[in-house]
């Protein structure tokens, strides 16, 4: 049996609870990754900072961005069940992978949408329902498989 099938075979995708938690624990991800995302390319849409010339440095900027306010949202949510040390630990250990493919999905989707890093409003919701679906599958794999969840 190869690894497709274990991993198939081994949890069930069809439990509603399960998919409720992950989908809390990703919109928690989100808003956390959207508000350093969004600020970081705002900064440079509205400032006309020379940096903002290359699309990619403004994007890399955004993704650490995001990161560093969804682990801080996450600590910060997790310091109150935990301490703050532990609480940090994991808020990185336990999220890292979905906050990036859900920050390098979202700035994908801005590029395409829009031809650089910009805000509009219009594409604002594409880009959060973007980063929203595509860490979802790990999330739930994540708590149906291993009971590790972030909140």
């Amino acid at each position: 049996m190869d690894q497709t099938e274990t991993l198939k075979t081994s949890i069930s995708w069809k439990c509603k609870h399960t998919w409720r938690r992950a989908s809390v624990n990703t919109l928690w991800c989100l808003l956390g990754c959207s508000i350093g995302d969004f600020g970081t390319i705002y900064f440079f849409q509205i400032t006309q900072n020379p940096w903002s010339l290359s699309v990619m440095n403004i994007m890399i900027l955004a993704i650490i961005n995001g990161l560093i306010t969804s682990i801080m949202l996450e600590t910060f949510i997790l310091s109150r069940q935990m301490k703050l040390k532990e609480a940090f630990k994991t808020a990185i250990g336990m999220s890292l992978v979905s906050m990036i493919s859900m920050e390098v999905a979202m700035n994908i989707v801005d590029v395409l949408l829009t031809g650089g890093a910009m805000i509009t409003w219009w594409a604002m919701p594409i880009m959060l329902i973007a980063g929203f679906i595509t860490p979802l599958p790990y999330n739930y794999f994540r708590l149906k498989k291993y009971g590790k969840a972030c909140h």
